[in-house]
């Protein structure tokens, strides 16, 4: 690039990325004369044919544009047009312009042919390129990083430490420094700081979208002393930087064993040092993951068009407009509907049966619509508290489900939201009996004439009450009360506010919640509904047998939720299993491996639960099982998340010692008979139960998706998967198993979290020879792919497995995605991929993701040929 003024003939030079130019310039701006004629020539060093000159007329207080030559297209003229200046920014202003002009019409000579470098090396350098994507805020506009500069800048600079704030790489500010340190090596600034032209310049380096521009940037950060050639210490530094930067403490330890495998790759000739030539090869050649299809293939075009038909669109019509959700919604969620308007059905029909009942008895005359009230939300009371039992008969609704067809009707994957449900409705029922007694039924009698209180004497005494304590103290009124505030201790403990520790509360209260405070407060249900029966037993307003009711409700569920709890006792006791592995992996997880007791049958998806009576001799946990049915062991993952794990785990701890270098786990213990180990707690298991994960087996075609522990039931489908795959190639006859495909999306946000599975990932790549299950990795605490403080760790990557087949990340032989996938891409691959087929998705994780996975569900099933059935684990 030239800049040639008619009038002085000073000159300076500038060194940049991709090629040296100069500018030359007439003197201080300060000292020119009331009008000066300059021009300015832009040309590309390699092609002397291709250049733009730019006549400038420059005012003692401004600068406007004369004429162009050589770029006389409207993108020429709007650059040339920033050059012109308002007089209050003339001086300090116009070398910063001139920089900015040029590189920007270097820019548009480059789309036009005249870059041949770019030219030469587009076609191999666009895989390449999503691997130094760099910075991509700064695509969204010089102005946001310029305001942040004037917010943090001290007198006009902006310091070295403020320089990934101002650029927006806030949560990486070691490795900002290191960019900081890269770009000022490359312009020669030696100082800590930087001017906004200077920033301008860096922005415009950092967000380039050539690769060459690209790969300079990232070899200057290698190549710390700038000489040129990256060597095998500069090489270890910045993995453990990018290491660091991503939280991968893993590859950190071993950043000398990479290095030195990077040097094997790129310095064959064992010089010591690689070249720019060498980077450049390594990022040409590594494969960029992607689910997408060739274009122009069959699959491709299939893609083009699912893309568009799912572009939103508003129907015009309004009746449509509603029409369509409300049609979607019912098509969704008819069974819930079903069962929650019979509930309330029956509830409304209950409350108008009782309701219009006593509005025919005397006490009306005294009470009036009060008494009306209270026993109409007495009778849904009765309703409710019997109901409520029936969805944790946990042995009951396995079987309904299993072996009966009710389930096409009845969504018993929503029994503990229906649970919830009645817990409501049993609140509104108690909220109307006792808030129409206490508010109006009692203070009407109170006050009634002695006329009035006649008729109540068969029901009251001779005697009329003279105050609330009377109604109190008596046994309706003090087992009432008693019950309301067992029932609120129980509710409100419930809350995952409290159940889950959520809440910030002084340490001696925290000791009052958790999972042992809920596990316990919901055991009070045994004196609610011993006082609950008393209750109504001795009603003021029935004294014949058959009319009070309260026990003819109870009677049925009371003795079902009876058996199943003796079920539970009987069963656990033959259910003892031993101990044969335990392994303690990074994310405080804990894996048990169990013997299998005789006769105890599964299927994958279910979960069972867990006592150990050193820890507490009546708490059961449920967990998912993480074996395969055809597994000769029964395997759960425990993360210590609360009172209860944490003891299980510390006392699993005083018997596990260091691994092997072949085994995976931070901690574990292999108990062989005849060793002699220290004692092992005893564990007692209960179950199996049903959970939405078992009815895989209905579905073709799987989409799992797991977030962080919540892979634990869907790696059981996994292996059960696997293992049909396997029994397969080794008979050749026999029933063919019902799932053709599986995709299994694994998040996590932490790299250790790979070790819980990683022999069932790598004995997928092994036995799964005709891709029948596909997986995918995402470690969301690594940055996406193209950003800069994971490049290194993407070409790592491919490196490695490429050599070793080992993927650095996870550690197995899947390779890891980085961040959090795209959820509707990962929908348009399925649907692409199986047209006019039922798919089932599976969910297990944290609440977070639920509604988007569900609605893209819904979305894909009513606008494509493949529908989705989406299904949610409780966890």
């Amino acid at each position: 690039m030239e800049l040639q003024d008619h009038h002085q003939h000073a000159q300076w030079s500038e060194t940049e990325s991709n090629c040296s130019s100069k500018l030359c310039y007439s003197g201080p701006l300060s000292s020119m004369s009331t009008k000066i004629r300059g021009n300015s020539r832009f040309k590309d060093e390699e092609d002397d044919e291709c250049y733009v000159e730019i006549t400038l007329d420059v005012h003692d207080d401004s600068v406007s544009v004369h004429s162009i030559k050589g770029g006389g297209d409207p993108e020429t003229a709007l650059l040339a047009s920033h050059l012109e200046l308002r007089p209050s920014s003339l001086g300090a202003q116009l070398s910063f312009r001139l920089r900015q002009v040029s590189q920007e019409l270097r820019k548009i000579t480059s789309t036009k042919g005249c870059n041949k470098q770019l030219e030469r090396t587009k076609s191999s350098a666009a895989r390449a390129l999503r691997g130094l994507r760099f910075m991509t805020k700064i695509d969204q506009g010089w102005s946001e990083v310029e305001a942040r500069f004037d917010q943090l800048a001290l007198n006009g600079v902006l310091p070295k430490s403020l320089f990934g704030q101002c650029i927006g790489m806030n949560e990486s500010g070691e490795f900002a420094s290191e960019l900081f340190d890269a770009l000022a090596r490359r312009r020669g600034i030696t100082s800590a700081t930087v001017s906004k032209p200077e920033l301008w310049e860096f922005c415009e380096q950092i967000a380039d979208q050539s690769f060459d521009a690209r790969l300079q940037t990232f070899f200057d950060m290698v190549d710390k002393n700038a000489d040129g050639r990256i060597t095998e210490e500069e090489v270890r530094e910045i993995i453990a930087l990018s290491a660091s930067a991503n939280k991968l403490l893993k590859i950190q330890e071993r950043a000398e064993e990479y290095a030195a495998l990077i040097m094997e790759e790129l310095d064959p000739s064992n010089l010591g040092y690689i070249e720019l030539h060498n980077l450049e090869t390594l990022l040409l050649q590594a494969p960029i993951q992607s689910s997408s299809a060739p274009a122009g293939s069959e699959s491709w075009v299939l893609s083009q068009m699912l893309s568009q038909k799912l572009v939103p669109t508003r129907e015009q019509n309004p009746i449509k407009r509603c029409y369509n959700p409300l049609a979607y919604f019912i098509e969704d969620n008819w069974k819930r509907i079903l069962v929650m308007g019979l509930w309330i059905s029956i509830c409304a029909g209950l409350f108008t049966w009782k309701f219009i009942q006593y509005k025919h008895r005397t006490v009306f005359d005294v009470m009036g619509y009060c008494v009306t009230t209270a026993k109409g939300g007495a009778e849904t009371t009765k309703f409710n508290m019997a109901l409520i039992l029936l969805p944790v008969c946990r042995n009951t609704i396995t079987w309904l489900r299993s072996r009966t067809r009710l389930g096409v009707i009845v969504p018993f994957n929503d029994n503990i939201n229906f649970h919830k449900v009645i817990a409501w409705g049993i609140a509104v029922g108690v909220g109307l009996h006792a808030g129409a007694h206490l508010t109006c039924d009692f203070p009407r009698l109170l006050h009634a004439t002695d006329a009035e209180y006649e008729p109540m004497k068969q029901f009251f005494g001779e005697k009329r009450p003279n105050n609330y304590w009377w109604f109190v103290k008596g046994t309706e009124g003090w087992t009432g009360v008693s019950m309301v505030v067992l029932m609120a201790i129980a509710y409100t403990l419930a809350q995952p506010w409290f159940r889950r520790n959520r809440l910030d509360l002084p340490k001696a209260l925290k000791k009052l919640t958790g999972f042992n405070s809920f596990w316990y407060s919901h055991h009070l249900f045994v004196i609610v509904y011993v006082l609950f029966v008393i209750h109504g037993y001795f009603l003021y307003l029935s004294k014949k047998w058959y009319k009070k009711t309260t026990w003819m409700y109870l009677a049925v569920p009371v003795a079902l939720y009876a058996c199943e709890r003796l079920l539970r006792v009987l069963r656990s006791g033959y259910k003892t299993v031993r101990i044969s592995k335990v392994a303690m992996y990074p994310g405080n997880v804990m894996a048990l491996y169990m013997s299998k007791p005789q006769g105890f049958r599964y299927t994958s998806g279910q979960y069972i639960f867990v006592n150990c009576a050193a820890v507490s001799p009546f708490q059961w946990h449920p967990f998912s099982i993480t074996s395969a049915p055809g597994d000769d062991y029964i395997s759960i993952h425990i993360r210590t998340v609360g009172d209860w794990t944490s003891q299980l785990k510390a006392m699993f701890l005083k018997v596990c010692r260091p691994p092997s270098i072949d085994q995976s786990g931070l901690l574990r213990a292999d108990i062989a008979s005849g060793e002699n180990m220290p004692r092992i707690p005893k564990l007692l298991i209960d179950g199996p139960y049903g959970a939405p994960a078992q009815d895989y087996k209905k579905y073709d075609v799987l989409l799992l998706v797991g977030l962080g522990i919540g892979a634990t039931p869907l790696i059981s489908i996994v292996k059960d998967v696997l293992n049909n795959i396997k029994q397969q190639k080794e008979i050749e006859e026999g029933i063919p198993f019902l799932t053709r495909r599986a995709y299994f999306y694994w998040v996590t946000r932490e790299q250790g979290s790979f070790e819980w599975f990683r022999g069932v990932m790598d004995e997928v790549a092994e036995h799964d020879g005709d891709g029948v299950i596909e997986l995918h990795n995402y470690c969301t605490s690594v940055y996406e792919e193209g950003d800069a403080r994971s490049a290194l760790i993407a070409m790592l990557q491919s490196l490695n497995h490429a050599k070793n087949g080992v993927d650095v990340v996870s550690g197995t032989r899947v390779r890891t995605h980085f961040a959090r996938p795209n959820w509707r891409s990962v929908f348009k691959h399925v649907a692409v991929n199986h047209p006019d087929e039922r798919v089932g998705v599976f969910y297990c994780g944290l609440q977070g993701a639920v509604g988007q996975i569900r609605r893209l569900a819904q979305d894909f099933s009513h606008k494509t040929t493949t529908k989705f059935y989406f299904h949610k684990e409780n966890f």
